[in-house]
């Protein structure tokens, strides 16, 4: 079976983005293991506020299968992805069942919370960024799914104080 990946960027509060989706607060000066997991996954999964963010930039991922999930009707566009209406959590199980990589959940919060709660995410790499934000978009939006238990299988310490955790469903 397939695994969703969480590899996800937050600041020391758990903000994904701070105010008004603000992330000039990323690094950007080196990989920190992106172009490694990278080939590790084949499809990627977002919401479609995050969509709608990746889209002021050249797709990312073209060549992985792309679904971005939404509340409400959508058209194509240029891009190469696929709007999925409906449950969430249902989708993602089926998607598991299929031949292929990893599944990269790249976000956002609502999504995040939503196969957290399911129990569809196997494993979480988050990258910490010495950072408090105070306020922002949430890493896991609904708290409601409290003690979901993960064990810690890596974590790396950069030279900016960058720390990444990854962590495996128990």
């Amino acid at each position: 079976m397939r695994k969703i990946v969480l590899f996800i960027a937050t600041s020391l509060d758990g903000f994904i983005a701070g105010k008004n989706g603000d992330t000039s607060w990323l690094y950007s000066d080196g990989d920190y293991g992106y172009k490694a997991f990278y080939e590790t996954i084949d499809t990627t999964l977002m919401g479609f506020n995050t969509y709608h963010y990746i889209r002021q930039f050249p797709f990312p991922y073209p060549d992985k299968k792309n679904y971005v999930f939404t509340q409400k009707e959508r058209l194509s566009d240029d891009n190469p992805v696929e709007f999925v209406r409906g449950d969430v959590a249902q989708f993602t199980q089926k998607l598991k069942q299929t031949e292929g990589k990893n599944i990269w959940l790249l976000g956002g919060g609502k999504i995040n919370s939503i196969l957290l709660t399911a129990g569809l995410i196997d494993q979480m790499v988050l990258s910490i960024h010495p950072i408090v934000l105070g306020e922002g978009l949430k890493l896991f939006q609904d708290h409601s799914m409290m003690n979901k238990h993960f064990r810690l299988v890596n974590h790396e310490i950069f030279d900016k104080g960058l720390v990444q955790l990854t962590y495996q469903t128990q």
